[in-house]
This record gives structure tokens, C-alpha cells and sequence, in this order.
């Protein structure tokens, strides 16, 4: 299903979850769009789950709101559960279950009947690549496939937004790199989606957004881009030369706004504060001055730079 909605499909507004003198919550507010996925990172005991659970209708905050599709999950936890499907970084199972049966039973809780609740069950089956085992007892499941089935769990009533916290947690490189794809076809097809992670390279190519918090507190919101922006003041370009690496270093030497150069046989390293379109110009200023080119690399603040650069390690 396509959603189609004029507002956010997830929001919290001031959002305050106190426990005693502990701020687990400080004053947090972002928004998810209809196809977006959200990263939701920082430390442990940083206020990444305590914020799902919220939104998840499991718990209550202090003050603030959480709203799923429009819907406050204080207000309206109802509404919300029929919008929004929460997988959980502990996966609940029922071991003498197979996999339909598992999910034919969440279907049954979600209220759907007779053959909504057939195709509900097999269209899970099949987006999640189950269908195959869909007669194998949960105990006799892989990591990969539990987490598929609790990812499957999640979205059996078709929700608009899916809460997602830690789902690669444990999982191998091919049944991550097939978890990622399965969540981007997921935004594809219009969900919202809000996912914690702690492997911050695998988060990095999955997420539009991300939220950095640490105690309580949200340091960070938007696109990658534009916080990698905010942060980077320069920029590191490589280059790599076919000869003549010692004059083209000279060269640059000259030349503005280039700051740090350094030179390791034909490769040639230095920090660049200008524009994208200054950096372009200085490459055609290198090849037209006659410098043969092989390779020209910019290179950018990754998820866990940005992470560790913003970030303490506090924890309260």
C-alpha cells in the first residue's frame, strides 16, 4: 500500500521521559516523512529505546508528545497500533510455532479475518523470503530467519510507520545486506521508518536522515549531507598522478583555499575548504596546467566520524 499523507508520519514534539533526577528523555523532537528511513543512534542508555517505546504506545512520557500518522500515541494508543508496527530488539517467539502459524496469530491480533488475513500472511511470507520454510518451527530458525519473521511480525497489518530497534543486531554480512534491502523497498513502498542501530556503516547506507542522542539529549537532526556539512570545514582530497607529483604538490602550494598538503610518491593529499564547485575548478586548473590525472578522491566525514566527533561517551 501506498500512504499518502500532507504531514509527518512520525513526530515528537518536546518529548521529556524523566525517572526520578534522570533526564532519560530531555526535550527531543524530530519528524520521519512518508519514504524516509530515520537512524536513531548514540550510546547505550542514550534514550534511543526508551523514545521507541514511546512512540510504541509502550510507555508513557513525561510531557511532550509522540504522534504516529497524526495520532498521539497518549491519546490515541489505539490508532496508533493500528498505523505503526514495532519490532523489538528482543524477539518474543512461541518455539512450537512455524513460521505461518507465528504470523497467521499476529494477523488474528491485529483484528484481520478470513482472506484479508491469508494474503496478509502470505504477502509477509513472500517480501520476507519465509515462504520456503513457512511450515519450520520457530526453534529451528537461524538468527537471519528470526529476524526476518519479527520483521515480518511487525508489518503483517500493512502499518504505515515501522518502529525498527537494533534489527542486524547479531546478524552475518549477507543476512544484513538483505535486511538493509528489505527496509529500503519498505520506504520505497511509502513507509515511514525509524531505525536504531549500533553497526553505523551499515546504518549509514541505508538511512535519508539521522538523530544523534546522548543522555537525553538530541545533538544532531537531518541528512547526512547536511550535517556532514556543518561539521567538516574542509575537505581531504587525494590525488593521484601519473608523474610529476612533487611539482603538482609545488603548485598547489600556491594556490587558494588549499590548507595541508602532503605528497607520498605520486599521490598527493591535502585539505580543501572550498565549494564542490571550487573543488571541480581546481581540477581543471590541475589537468589544464598539465598534470596527468588518474584518480581524484574527496573525502567525507562517515557516519562514525560524525558520531564520534559529536558525541562523549557520557553516560548518566
Amino acid at each position: 500500500m501506498l500512504y499518502q499523507a500532507s504531514h509527518p508520519l512520525i513526530e515528537l514534539r518536546r518529548l521529556h521521559r524523566f525517572y526520578g533526577k534522570t533526564h532519560a528523555v530531555n526535550d527531543v523532537s524530530f519528524e520521519v516523512d512518508r519514504g524516509q528511513v530515520f537512524g536513531f543512534i548514540g550510546p547505550n542508555g542514550a534514550g534511543k529505546t526508551t523514545s521507541m517505546r514511546i512512540l510504541a504506545t509502550l510507555d508513557l512520557p513525561t510531557y511532550g508528545d509522540a504522534l504516529i500518522d497524526g495520532f498521539s500515541s497518549i491519546t490515541d494508543p489505539d490508532l496508533v497500533r493500528k498505523r505503526m508496527g514495532f519490532m523489538p530488539d528482543g524477539f518474543g517467539t512461541y518455539p512450537y510455532m512455524n513460521c505461518e502459524e507465528y504470523l497467521d496469530f499476529f494477523a488474528r491480533s491485529y483484528g484481520m479475518v478470513g482472506m484479508e488475513r491469508v494474503r496478509g500472511v502470505r504477502r509477509v511470507l513472500g517480501f520476507t523470503g519465509l515462504d520456503k520454510i513457512a511450515d519450520k518451527p520457530i526453534n529451528g530458525l537461524s538468527k537471519g530467519m528470526r529476524q526476518r519473521l519479527s520483521l515480518g511480525r511487525a508489518m503483517i497489518h500493512d502499518p504505515a510507520v515501522l518502529i525498527l530497534d537494533e534489527p542486524a543486531n547479531g546478524l552475518d554480512p549477507r543476512a544484513r545486506i538483505e535486511l538493509r534491502q528489505m527496509i529500503r523497498q519498505l520506504a520505497v513502498d511509502g513507509k515511514a521508518i525509524l531505525v536504531s542501530s549500533h553497526i553505523l556503516t551499515e546504518l549509514a547506507e541505508m538511512v535519508d536522515h539521522v538523530g544523534i542522542i546522548e543522555r537525553g539529549n538530541l545533538l544532531a537532526v537531518g541528512c547526512l549531507d547536511e550535517i556532514r556539512r556543518k561539521m567538516q570545514g574542509s575537505t581531504v582530497i587525494e590525488v593521484n598522478l601519473l608523474e610529476n607529483a612533487d611539482q603538482c604538490r609545488i603548485w598547489l602550494s600556491s594556490r587558494t583555499p588549499t590548507l595541508k598538503i602532503e605528497q607520498q610518491g605520486n599521490r598527493v593529499r591535502f585539505d580543501f575548504s572550498g565549494t564542490e564547485r571550487e573543488q571541480a575548478e581546481l581540477l581543471r586548473s590541475i589537468i589544464l596546467e598539465g598534470f596527468f590525472v588518474l584518480a581524484w578522491t574527496a573525502e567525507t566525514h562517515s557516519l562514525e566520524d560524525i558520531f564520534m566527533q559529536i558525541t562523549t561517551g557520557a553516560v548518566q
